[in-house]
């Protein structure tokens, strides 16, 4: 199967704009391509991985992927996907943003040695920057048509609320983006989302002009994607999953995958994992005959967390999960427990010691001294993993793990962690 086969099997693609050429380049030799982002912002969500995942593909089957770090055209702003101008930033938070992507991308792309791997990372302000308003208007304006421009979807769809001529000028950055890597760095195929068929289609025109229309340049875009209930994926209760592990840590991260519905995890496994059609096909037959294992989506949340966060944060969010399953806490690290209990009921406690019943009712976790008795008499309390059935029990900072943190779990599923002053 060639990587435009497997593409396609895996419904990652949504236009081509020569499928036939592409298809017969890639098959005779290992070509240049590209994925850009912005850095409007300092994380990549899920959402923005999906064309990275092309782009990985790609590099696995031995092309050579370049990721382009919009330093320049972050600063003007895509007007794709919006109904309003975006808020402009600081060059100085456009580069920090620049620097924390760029370290991103290197984890995804950069396995070993940069040569071997075929992968580079540029930065479009390193040649936007230098071209001069005049050279703007004379070597590139004259190249682009209004009308055309004004056709694209993305700059259509913003004609009736109103579009800034800076947002509108966006598609002759990407353009210029495109033909400077196609002479620079041999790059013949742009790969975007679907709102970026204007961009990457005005990018090839331009080339053509340019280069001559003999000139062999493909773009290449990926659905929308959508879960199985029409709602856009990549949220969860309103917030996005993020690849920074400071704003979505890596147990949370395998958490949404392992709760994805069993109708939308074999397209996930097919777009989010590099297993073969025969493993998938072996996993959604256990979907199939064994729902309730969810052996579908454990192998989802366990080669796309390894991905993303590499093994060692894998084992740790794996760790997490049985400690919580099983209730055997008690030997979770510091760490772990802030990951694992970051949107569990929390409270603080002064550091002395104090009578479990008391506390408890002091820390928010029951009601009255009463029900802290009954719920001790009756087993029901635990302290890092560990039962305690004596009402005249005294809690204290020695009971910490890393002298801070004591988990309550209070009967089978109500967990409650407590932060020693």
């Amino acid at each position: 199967m060639s990587i435009i086969e497997d593409l396609q099997w895996r419904g990652a693609i949504n236009q081509q704009t020569d499928a036939e050429g592409l298809e017969k380049l890639v098959s005779k030799k290992a070509i240049g391509l590209y994925c850009g982002v912005d850095p409007t912002g300092d994380s990549m969500h899920i959402g923005h991985l999906i064309p990275f995942m092309v782009l990985k593909r790609f590099q696995l089957a031995g092309h050579k992927p370049v990721v382009l770090i919009g330093g320049a055209t972050g600063a003007i702003g895509d007007p794709s996907g919006r109904n309003s101008e975006r808020s402009l930033q600081t060059m100085d938070v456009i580069n920090e943003n620049a620097r924390k992507l760029t370290e991103q991308m290197n984890r995804l792309f950069l396995k070993g040695d940069t040569e071997a791997s075929g992968f580079r990372i540029v930065n479009n302000y390193d040649w936007l920057s230098r071209i001069s308003m005049l050279e703007l208007l004379r070597d590139y304006g004259k190249h682009f048509n209004l009308n055309a421009m004004l056709a694209k979807d993305v700059v259509a769809s913003r004609l009736e609320v109103g579009i800034s001529f800076t947002e509108f000028t966006y598609q002759i950055l990407q353009s210029i983006d495109f033909h400077h890597l196609f002479v620079n760095h041999d790059v013949q195929l742009q790969i975007g989302g679907a709102d970026q068929w204007g961009n990457i289609t005005a990018g090839l025109d331009f080339i053509r002009r340019m280069e001559g229309h003999e000139s062999e340049a493909y773009g290449l875009t990926i659905p929308l994607m959508l879960k199985s209930d029409g709602t856009k994926f990549g949220k969860s209760a309103g917030n996005a999953i993020w690849l920074d592990p400071e704003q979505t840590t890596p147990y949370e991260f395998y958490q949404f995958w392992l709760n994805q519905q069993d109708a939308d995890v074999v397209k996930f496994l097919k777009y989010f994992t590099f297993l073969s059609k025969e493993e998938i096909d072996e996993l959604a037959n256990e979907i199939a005959t064994q729902p309730h294992l969810r052996v579908a989506q454990k192998r989802l949340a366990e080669e796309i967390t390894r991905f993303v966060h590499g093994q060692e944060a894998l084992d740790e969010a794996l760790q997490i999960t049985d400690a919580l399953f099983t209730g055997q806490v008690q030997h979770l690290s510091v760490s772990q427990i802030e990951q694992g209990f970051k949107h569990m009921p929390q409270s603080t406690s002064p550091a002395e010691p104090s009578n479990l019943a008391v506390w408890l009712v002091d820390t928010g976790i029951v009601k009255s001294r009463r029900e802290a008795r009954e719920f001790i008499n009756n087993g029901a309390i635990l302290i890092n993993g560990e039962k305690v059935t004596d009402v005249d029990f005294e809690i204290s900072p020695e009971h910490a793990i890393g002298n801070k943190y004591v988990i309550v779990r209070r009967g089978k599923k109500n967990y409650h962690l407590v932060t020693f002053a």
